[in-house]
């Protein structure tokens, strides 16, 4: 008697990642990029105004330096893209971050983490996204049936370092001091590249080489159509930044008004920040399955209303829970926009969608030099917590703008 051949287990996303040692080390390199980074983010700005003396609206300037990084993430992408050497920039860019934050842990004058910033931290930004050229390389050649899967696992360890981070920064800062918090930083920073160890990416570049003339292609076309064709993208990228523009003024004076107004104990403060991206973890795929039901642009109408609600909880309530309240809140923002805020933008130029990605994705960095702008201006007239109405105002202008856009002919299913 023949037995039945047993069909094969159908492919796993979380199998293909555990199995291959670039998308296994991508995830835990992601995961300690995450975490260093989301420890100095609320932190920094208290350490300028309690260690170096700054002002409070002087230290809202310190987001203004994120305007380098777009122009060092294309120096650094275009020298990919021609070498194909991912994994050997991703290294250069982990060593320069560690340099970075290790500068301005022992910086002793004011200006110091503002040069260090704009120039060495600049680059090492550019490292996540080398580590996601090399996943999407590797994905390719492999035609694999899970890709989105992969890609998607791997994104959400860096979210998985933003849960944890503000809690360790917040516990370092407290028992240990800011500057041990940001050598810390600088380690996590380092150690990404350990568990990549001497991976080299195996993949030819032929078929990148053909993509890439396709999309120069589109690209030449859309220019000859003219800026009208890119309106749409640029309108809904534009009240993307006003939605986003609330993050560095939140980072940079939330931790200061719950620890020098409140008094909230450090490990609270940390819970509050680090809620955040625990919701947005939770809601991704939740986001997801919502916007095939009731529309994508209806569920960023919505996302956009969270964040005037966030905001508002944190100029108007004056208590730890109104501040798990907000940031509640604004992981409902960042579980709807972080995952399908690209695919809008693709879909409002399916012309070129590598220009409609670049467009979009450097929008984070004018946001967060916007936000800089109008927290440091609005500390200075408003104060604390009075600030935070600017970014509830910002977010109730992107929730009016989205609503238009969904009713009009450019809107996307």
């Amino acid at each position: 008697m023949v037995q039945p051949v047993e069909a094969p287990p159908a492919p796993s996303a979380m199998r293909a990642t555990w199995a291959s040692p670039l998308y296994r080390g991508a995830t835990i390199a992601l995961f300690l990029s995450g975490l260093g980074f989301s420890a100095a983010a609320p932190q920094i700005a208290l350490f300028l105004v309690n260690v170096l003396h700054v002002s409070l609206s002087t230290a809202g300037l310190y987001y203004l330096t994120n305007l380098t990084a777009p122009v060092a993430g294309y120096l650094i992408g275009a020298r990919s893209d021609h070498t194909g050497k991912r994994l050997g920039l991703f290294r250069l860019c982990a060593v320069a971050g560690f340099v970075g934050w290790l500068g301005i842990a022992f910086s002793t004058e004011a200006w110091m983490p503002f040069v260090i910033s704009a120039t060495v931290l600049a680059f090492a930004g550019a490292a996540s996204s080398q580590l996601f050229a090399a996943i999407h390389d590797d994905l390719k050649a492999s035609e694999s049936p899970v890709a989105d899967g992969v890609t998607s696992i791997v994104r959400m360890a860096l979210t998985a370092g933003w849960i944890v981070g503000p809690v360790l920064g917040a516990f370092l800062t407290a028992e240990f001091g800011p500057r041990t918090m940001l050598i810390s930083t600088a380690i996590f920073t380092l150690a990404q590249i350990v568990p990549l160890g001497f991976l080299r990416s195996s993949t030819t570049f032929e078929a990148d080489f053909t993509v890439d003339a396709m999309t120069a292609e589109s690209e030449r076309n859309v220019r000859g159509r003219g800026i009208r064709i890119m309106l749409p993208l640029l309108t809904f990228t534009g009240l993307y930044v006003l939605v986003y523009a609330g993050e560095p003024i939140k980072y940079a004076y939330l931790p200061i008004y719950m620890n020098d107004y409140l008094h909230l104990p450090a490990v609270v403060s940390g819970a509050v920040i680090g809620i955040q991206p625990l919701i947005e973890l939770i809601l991704m795929p939740i986001a997801v399955i919502v916007a095939r039901r009731i529309g994508i642009m209806r569920l960023m109408v919505i996302g956009a209303a969270f964040g005037v609600g966030a905001n508002l909880c944190f100029a108007l309530t004056d208590s730890a829970a109104g501040m798990f309240a907000g940031q509640i809140l604004m992981g409902g923002v960042w579980g709807i926009f972080a995952g399908l805020g690209i695919i809008v933008a693709q879909r409002l130029l399916a012309e070129a969608v590598a220009t409609a990605s670049a467009v979009f994705m450097s929008s984070t960095a004018v946001a967060s030099a916007l936000g800089g702008l109008t927290g440091g201006l609005g500390v200075a007239f408003l104060g604390l917590p009075t600030v935070f109405l600017v970014p509830a105002a910002y977010a109730g202008l992107a929730t009016i703008g989205i609503a238009i856009m969904s009713r009009s002919r450019h809107s996307v299913n």
